[in-house]
């Protein structure tokens, strides 16, 4: 079924921010973009889902590697002991020592769903052969690999599920921009403009669309 994602401003990289804009997905692709009232009379019959702020394209997460191998991604059920947050350094060495491989591929699979609560729809590759189960969860989550030209470098500091923690625009932080017959990769921010997306304020992901589907949904 064909579906109209339409918010207040659509910024699709690349091309002009369209105000009370609007993408139409058709399957896994784009059918239309630009201006809500024109998308929606081009497609009458197809399902509307409105939300608030910024509509961009899904974003690349170039530190994945790293936060789904060298940190530690609680359950739920551990959030009394361990928190919430991804655990690094000193922590998840101690709990790596003796961490089975049951408990490591929870840890995997809850990083990467909660890279999806980010917006995140890329991710910097490769996953090696020498991480054959790494590389089947990948790709069972549906999230694109995006070779890097050449290796990501593993770099200091605070590991971050938020794409833009590393300090990058819009445009370096997309995977690539929204364009009519491209994958619908989407994400939406419950911010008023662009400039909200960047600095230390809060940059809420109220929704996640990976080909096409709807894989996270905070409202």
């Amino acid at each position: 079924m064909l579906t109209i994602h339409a918010a207040p401003l659509v910024l699709p990289v690349g091309a002009a921010a369209v105000v009370d804009g609007a993408v139409a997905v058709d399957g896994d692709r784009i059918a239309a973009l630009g201006p809500y009232e024109e998308v929606a009379a081009a497609h009458p019959a197809a399902r509307v889902r409105r939300w608030p702020g910024l509509l961009t394209p899904g974003l690349r997460q170039d530190r994945a590697r790293e936060l789904l191998t060298r940190c530690y991604h609680p359950d739920p059920r551990e959030a009394h002991e361990l928190g919430e947050l991804p655990l690094w350094g000193e922590e998840f060495e101690r709990l790596a020592a003796t961490m089975d491989t049951t408990r490591r591929a929870g840890s995997v699979r809850r990083g990467l769903q909660r890279m999806l609560r980010h917006g995140t729809t890329h991710l910097a590759g490769p996953f090696g052969a020498d991480d054959p189960a790494l590389r089947t969860a990948v790709a069972r989550s549906g999230l694109v690999v995006r070779i890097a030209p050449s290796p990501v470098p593993v770099r200091e500091g605070v590991l971050d599920l938020d794409p833009f923690a590393a300090g990058g625009d819009l445009a370096r932080t997309a995977h690539g921009p929204l364009t009519v017959g491209g994958r619908a990769d989407l994400a939406v921010f419950d911010v008023p403009d662009e400039a909200a997306l960047y600095g230390g304020g809060p940059r809420p992901c109220v929704a996640t669309v990976l080909a096409g589907r709807l894989v996270h949904r905070a409202r």
